[in-house]
């Protein structure tokens, strides 16, 4: 299914961290989400790996809250006493990425909490195939809620994208940063997924997922012909990075067996 459309009618609280500045919004659903905005830090590029990366997890078999395309009216902008908010808000006037907002969730923490070592290795495969620098013991971007493992703030993933057009030339890349992911000490060896995550992403998966991005977002890079051209840009290199032999998973693998 395509991601629901959601207007935002409220600005609940910013939540001031990361570089996107996210904030608890509500929706015109009676929803309360996580927004993401357009117009702050990375720009349309951290929205885009948010949506690429969280419904590939999705698509893995894990649990991401869901993503929504929202719509912000920049009339909201008129109701907030902070001219920072303000400036955010008018930056970001029309589509933004938004997360459910999970209340009573906490952050994961590798010192209380053990998850499933199939449910550790299968992040720590997914982050390493997308290049997540950002789930580190620093910033796990991981919430358990109602006992569950829930994967948060993908906008740091498919990093490449912001400084190059040629996705192609960084497909084979072994990712060594995966050597700081957070989960490592609990994963099962990695070969244990593998080949189960990489037959479920299929070429048809991933061009769904990728259908999902505004083509006002893909827009913004002139390196490219049109929206089209880069949305295919992104499913070439996920699936050459899918083909075997993926040296990611071997980085990971001799990454982990470092923790056992």
């Amino acid at each position: 299914m395509p991601l629901r459309a959601v207007t935002a009618v409220r600005y609940v609280t910013p939540l001031r961290e990361g570089g996107s500045l996210p904030a608890v919004v509500e929706g015109d659903d009676a929803g309360l989400y996580v927004m993401k905005f357009r117009g702050a830090g990375q720009g349309p590029n951290a929205l885009i790996a948010e949506i690429i990366v969280g419904e590939i997890a999705r698509a893995a078999g894990l649990t991401v809250p869901e993503i929504v395309l929202m719509e912000l009216p920049v009339d909201l902008a008129r109701t907030e006493p902070d001219p920072e908010i303000q400036d955010l808000i008018r930056a970001s006037g029309g589509i933004n990425v938004a997360l459910d907002y999970l209340p009573g969730s906490t952050m994961f923490d590798p010192v209380v909490d053990r998850p499933d070592p199939a449910v550790a290795a299968s992040i720590v495969w997914l982050d390493a195939l997308t290049l997540n620098v950002d789930r580190t013991p620093r910033n796990p971007n991981l919430l358990m809620w109602h006992r569950r493992l829930w994967l948060i703030d993908h906008g740091a993933a498919l990093y490449f994208h912001h400084g190059t057009a040629d996705y192609a030339s960084r497909a084979r890349d072994p990712f060594p940063l995966v050597a700081e992911h957070v989960l490592l000490p609990f994963a099962a060896p990695l070969p244990s997924v593998d080949a189960t995550l990489a037959r479920t992403l299929t070429g048809g998966v991933l061009e769904r997922i990728v259908a999902d991005v505004p083509d006002a977002w893909l827009a913004s890079d002139a390196s490219f012909d049109s929206p089209q051209a880069r949305r295919a840009a992104y499913v070439d290199f996920l699936r050459a990075r899918l083909a075997s032999p993926r040296a990611f998973v071997e980085e990971a693998e001799r990454a982990r067996a470092m923790h056992v």
